[in-house]
This record gives structure tokens, C-alpha cells and sequence, in this order.
């Protein structure tokens, strides 16, 4: 067990393109779900949204399952697993890559940087879920940053966390990540 706005209409589905159909891509630094993957709610900062992440093995693989009810009340409003990178990705990476499956949902992708040192800096990308196993890419050029405080951009050389959040309105998650990675 692991210790510790709203999905922009269907315009975030031109972005994110099925890995299988953009074979000449490289998945690097693939971050498989393990115990270095910590567990953060909205409960840090008065929020009510309850869950977990938990660590369950599909087909003999370790699966990353995200789980919980996100509730907007008392200022909330979101479920996150995270990963602190031990290092950042090549600097000539262009997005993120993941394999998943939810509950059709949309969730997102936040990226923390050496830039984002306040606690609520990030840079945000949405992402869609269906009910089977999903190859998405998505390019660091849909990442928005979370105020005006951050680089427009996201520096590839910079990122130290990925964190996969369940995000922005009431909702039930139900989401599982297989990987991670960086293209």
C-alpha cells in the first residue's frame, strides 16, 4: 500500500494521441507504480475529498489504483498519487506518455518543477479515461501552468514530480495507471 478545473471539453482528445498509432515515439524514464508513489488529498488544506492509492498487480504487473469521492466542499477538490522523479527527463523530451484505464472520467496530469516551489505551483494537462487500457501521449505543449507566477512553458530539464489527480468538481475516481513515462 502506498503511504501518504475541469476537464476542458473534448478539445484536450486532439491532443492526446493513442501511442500505438505514433509507434516511432520512445517511452523514456518509464515510471512503473511502486512504493515511492505517495498519496495527497485536498485534506492538506481543510478540504474533505476522501480516497487512496493503492498498489494491486493486473495480468502479474504492479497498477497504480486511484480511488476515492473528490468533493468541492470547504475549498477542495481533488485526489492525487505523486511521484518525486530521482532525476528530471532528457531536456529533448516532448511530453508525457501514460498507459490507463478509468472509469470515463477525465483526469489530469500535474508536473511539479524546480520553478514550482510555492505548494499549489503546477503545470496541468487533461487527460480521458475509458473502462479498457489506454495508450495516450501527451505533449508538454498542453500543460498549462497553475498562475501566472510560472514559465508559460513547461521545462522538460526541470520536472521533478508527476502526479495523477483526480481533479476540479465532485466526482467519484476509479482510475488505474500501468506507467508512466516521458516521451
Amino acid at each position: 500500500m502506498i503511504t501518504r478545473p475541469i476537464l476542458a471539453g473534448l478539445t484536450c482528445l486532439a491532443l492526446l494521441l493513442p501511442l500505438t498509432a505514433r509507434a516511432e515515439m520512445t517511452v523514456q524514464n518509464r515510471l512503473i507504480p511502486n512504493e515511492s508513489w505517495t498519496y495527497v488529498s485536498d485534506q492538506v488544506m481543510g478540504g474533505v475529498s476522501e480516497g487512496a492509492a493503492r498498489l494491486v498487480t493486473v495480468d502479474g504487473q504492479p497498477v497504480l489504483h486511484l480511488t476515492g469521492q473528490v468533493s468541492t466542499a470547504n475549498r477542495g477538490g481533488f485526489i492525487q498519487a505523486r511521484v518525486t522523479l530521482d532525476s528530471p527527463p532528457p531536456a529533448t523530451s516532448q511530453g508525457i506518455a501514460l498507459r490507463v484505464r478509468g472509469n470515463g472520467e477525465g483526469y489530469f496530469v500535474h508536473l511539479r518543477t524546480s520553478g514550482t516551489v510555492l505548494p499549489w505551483q503546477y503545470y496541468q494537462a487533461p487527460f480521458p479515461t475509458t473502462p479498457d487500457w489506454v495508450e495516450l501521449l501527451i505533449p508538454f505543449t498542453s500543460f498549462k501552468a497553475s498562475g501566472n507566477l510560472l514559465r508559460s512553458a513547461v521545462p522538460p530539464e526541470g520536472i521533478r514530480s508527476l502526479g495523477i489527480v483526480a481533479y476540479g468538481r465532485d466526482h467519484s475516481a476509479d482510475l488505474q495507471v500501468m506507467w508512466a513515462g516521458f516521451y
